[in-house]
């Protein structure tokens, strides 16, 4: 058995949402693995890459198995990219998930969602379990093979694997990092 330790996502702290006729929590999409594309409008990698893997899981992965989530945490260029902007780009993108708008913070330029989850930037992609614990985090780009097999090794797991990692913190070693 594995034993590596998962933490538990924070709560989305959301301004706004779009594409969806109600707010969303983690808690109400327990029971099912989340995919969470965090973006911005002006960043490339999250235009070229983040957001059409997003629609790809989307499209592929049973909405009653997955849910997909964009996050547009704006830590920079705030004057441009306003939630009216964002309408406009969910519109042109064709993006078909719900996206929310990460809440601004009083005190920095980093949104509340992002610092909650210690993102480094943007493009980044964030899996969580069934349970509600975070499993993988990505800056910058993964390939749909990586992302795919993840997201099916999770929907392979059964409760009780899944139960193990309640009240966790990661740790150990992988993939060329070891986690205290």
């Amino acid at each position: 058995m594995n034993d590596i330790r998962y933490p538990r996502a924070p709560a989305l702290n959301v301004e706004h949402w779009f594409n969806t006729p109600d707010d969303i929590s983690l808690e109400s999409l327990l029971g099912k693995v989340v995919v969470i594309e965090s973006f911005q409008m002006l960043c490339r990698g999250c235009v070229s890459h983040g957001l059409p893997q997003a629609s790809r899981v989307y499209a592929q992965f049973p909405q009653d198995k997955v849910a997909v989530i964009g996050l547009h945490t704006v830590f920079e260029h705030h004057d441009v990219m306003t939630p009216p902007a964002l309408l406009t780009f969910i519109s042109e993108y064709q993006i078909p998930f719900p996206v929310a708008v990460d809440m601004p913070s009083r005190t920095s330029d980093i949104p509340l969602t992002m610092q909650a989850y210690a993102m480094r930037g943007t493009p980044t992609l964030t899996i969580i379990d069934q349970q509600g614990y975070i499993r993988q985090q990505y800056f910058g780009q993964v390939s749909d093979l990586a992302l795919g097999a993840e997201i099916g090794a999770l929907l392979n797991q059964s409760p009780s694997t899944l139960e193990t990692h309640k009240n966790s913190t990661p740790s150990g070693c992988s993939d060329g990092q070891c986690i205290i």
